[in-house]
This record gives structure tokens, sequence and C-alpha cells, in this order.
């Protein structure tokens, strides 16, 4: 699960990030999609943008992120929010100290990370679960996590 949030006393944004899901015994993990999780759309970038001071700077699949093995995991995703505005930003996430396992001989995944980039150049990581104040210029890098493999690769 991949909640970040932000917002001050006028607004509030809350957004659930997709990751890659783990393959199994028959299949290859889905990559940038919510496993878990249902009734749930990530906002249009032209919204996002329009609606809220960010600037939405980076969205794609993050390559390589999903385990080898005969079934590849998923790939996760990686997003860069630049504040244009001083704001609170939350994020509530999980698989960042563990690596999505793989199963029968797979790789595990590649661990998530969430990054503050401040506007003046430092690198601060977040952890899975934080607070932060954030200031107009500062990034936020989310990258989540890919899911394990399945199998034994045959290379």
């Amino acid at each position: 699960m991949n909640n970040i949030t932000f917002g001050d006393e006028r607004i509030g944004y809350y957004e659930t990030v997709a990751g890659g899901a783990g393959a199994g015994p028959y299949w290859h993990g889905r990559s940038g999609v919510h496993t878990h999780m249902t009734n749930t759309r990530i906002t249009d970038p032209e919204i996002l943008e329009r609606r809220y001071p960010v600037i939405l700077e980076k969205f794609h699949l993050n390559p390589e992120t999903g385990g080898k093995g005969q079934y590849n995991g998923g790939d996760g995703i990686l997003r860069k929010i630049v504040f244009r505005k001083d704001l609170m930003l939350s994020v509530l996430t999980e698989r960042r100290v563990f690596a999505p396992y793989g199963l029968e001989g797979g790789e595990d995944g590649q661990k998530g990370l969430n990054t503050l980039i401040r506007n003046d150049g430092r690198i601060i990581n977040l952890g899975a679960k934080n607070s932060v104040r954030v200031r107009a210029g500062d990034s936020f890098l989310l990258r989540t996590p890919g899911g394990g493999g399945y199998g034994k690769s045959s290379l």
C-alpha cells in the first residue's frame, strides 16, 4: 500500500499509488497496479496540477523493480511531485524495509523509497511512515515496490 496526502488549512489531497504485483505459478506479475485495493484510481495529472499547487514532474513505470524468475514480478511506479506552496506532506507506505519476497526460487522485488528533495538540494529519506512540512520548490520522489518473482529463472 502506498498512500500520500498533502494539504494545509484550505486544501487536502489523498492518493493511493500503484506498485508491482507478485508473479504466480503460471503468470507474470502486473506492473503499476493496485493490489488488494478496490475502487481507487489516481487523479489525472492535468486535474491534479490545475486544482492543487503542485507540478507532476515525473510519472511512469520504474523499470527492473520486479523480481526476476520463471515468471517475473511487476514493476513499481516512479512519481515526482514538485510543490509550489508550503504544505504538509504525509506518507503511509509499506515494503520500505522488507522487499516483496519471491517464491519458489524467484527473486525479491525491489523495496520502495520515499525521498524528499529540499529546494536547497538536501535529500531526506522519509521512511515508510512520516509527516513533514514541505516548502515551495521542494520535491517528493515516490518509488513504489516491484512485485516478487516466481520460480527459478531459466536463464
